[in-house]
């Protein structure tokens, strides 16, 4: 663990290496699990104002839980997140014509109905945020359904950090992140 500013990060997120394999997992991350994607407090506002442009991107399902639940609920942890399908899938969640998941928000955004991409937490996938009172706590988060995204990563030699590279400075800025990187560049050598 190393400090950045006011976040404490993981070393995994240099060591560890990562591309997501989507032809591999048919994006399993959105689809199992007993939880929403996590949400900061700001997203839940915006997700209520972009939810009639996402709307008409999403399946029937999700339409109703989401008619049902709101835009976002409340997890069992006390942090906002997005609501479920039958508590499995994400409520935002599609499927292209050979199954794979994919999410209705960001396709709203692609077709350039909304000017916002998808709930931080998804961008930076496989890293996770937990904000703290004094600091923010980077972990990598390594999960088994994700086991093709670890070797496709080594493979082609893309660390975590890297992989996420957007949705770091999205989340921290860019000075944040030419910080990570130097940091990466001294364990390197």
């Amino acid at each position: 663990m190393f400090q950045l500013g006011k976040t404490i990060v993981s070393e995994e997120i240099l060591d560890e290496d990562f591309v997501c394999n989507l032809s591999a997992c048919k994006g399993a991350c959105c689809v199992d699990g007993d939880a929403g994607a996590p949400l900061d407090q700001e997203e839940t506002a915006i997700l209520e104002a972009v939810y009639p442009e996402v709307k008409p991107f999403l399946r029937k399902e999700g339409i109703a839980a989401i008619e049902k639940q709101g835009t976002f609920v409340k997890g069992e942890d006390g942090d906002w997140e997005t609501p479920l399908v039958h508590g499995s899938e994400c409520a935002y969640v599609i499927f292209d014509n050979k199954g794979t998941a994919l999410c209705g928000i960001e396709e709203a955004y692609n077709r350039k109905k909304i000017s916002w991409k998808k709930p931080v937490s998804c961008h930076l996938y496989p890293v996770r945020v937990k904000e703290y009172s004094q600091f923010a706590a980077v972990n990598y988060h390594k999960w088994h359904i994700c086991d093709d995204a670890c070797t496709l990563g080594k493979e082609l030699q893309v660390p975590v950090y890297k992989f996420v590279k957007d949705a770091l400075i999205r989340k921290f800025g860019e000075d944040w992140y030419r910080e990570l990187e130097e940091v990466a560049e001294g364990l390197e050598k």
